[in-house]
């Protein structure tokens, strides 16, 4: 039952993707028919360009077109009850119905991993609440029940720091939205790092949507979040006095 790293990997990405949002984009704006305009000969840097203008101008609703799937592990309960809350997606997640927890892995939040007092106690109660487990499982056992109708009811002690495994596939635009509200600074640290690691892995894949993706602050060139800021960058009312 030890503690467990992150790990994210892209299992799977809508074929040509930027081939796809153009010609979308193109839909919009053309008499012509998208079939034919998927035949077209044209160059990927023109169709980046004209992706780019598109979004550059707010029109965003043919980047939900194109979307992403990741395998997602190494992650807390915490965090999947945060991430799930992104409704424009679908989700698969391990069950603790269904898998029992008889060893489980967690997280160790990093403001107990780096206190050996706290991290110490932290593994004393993942171990009482493991002992837990296995003793209700264990009992029920005695009275016949096994299988899902023992997890179903055990897992009810189980931690929010218990670790996790969900396939997660979102669009282009949830995506940038899940990233504009999950790379903040203000985000929990959990989160954060997943939503990094998942920008880094759509920077690669698609530059011209996710270039200036992440925190709302990098896009907007000033921070939202008023008396919450952390201080990277001025708060609006601060771009308007200096504008004004």
């Amino acid at each position: 039952m030890p503690p467990i790293g992150l790990k994210v990997r892209l299992l799977d990405l809508s074929d040509d993707p930027l081939s796809l949002l153009y010609v979308a984009y193109r839909q919009c704006y053309s008499s012509r028919w998208a079939g034919d305009m998927w035949e077209e000969d044209i160059s990927d840097e023109h169709k980046a360009s004209f992706i780019r203008e598109m979004m550059n101008s707010g029109h965003d609703s043919p980047l939900e077109h194109v979307k992403f799937t990741f395998a997602i592990e190494g992650v807390s309960r915490a965090l999947t009850h945060q991430l799930v809350r992104y409704r424009i997606a679908s989700y698969s997640q391990q069950s603790q119905r269904y898998v029992p927890m008889e060893r489980f892995n967690y997280i160790v939040p990093p403001s107990i991993a780096e206190d050996d007092i706290l991290r110490e106690e932290f593994s004393r109660l993942m171990e009482e609440i493991q002992r837990g487990y296995l003793n209700l499982v264990a009992r029920f056992k005695e009275k016949g029940i096994t299988g899902e109708k023992a997890y179903e009811d055990a897992r009810f002690i189980l931690p929010q720091a218990a670790e996790t495994k969900i396939v997660v596939t979102m669009n282009c635009r949830e995506l940038l939205h899940f990233f504009a509200q999950r790379c903040c600074q203000r985000a929990q640290w959990e989160i954060r790092t997943l939503a990094n690691k998942m920008l880094e892995i759509c920077r690669k894949e698609l530059p011209p949507v996710f270039e200036n993706g992440g925190a709302k602050c990098e896009r907007l060139g000033y921070c939202p979040e008023g008396k919450f800021s952390c201080g990277r960058f001025p708060l609006k009312e601060e771009v308007i006095r200096e504008k004004g």
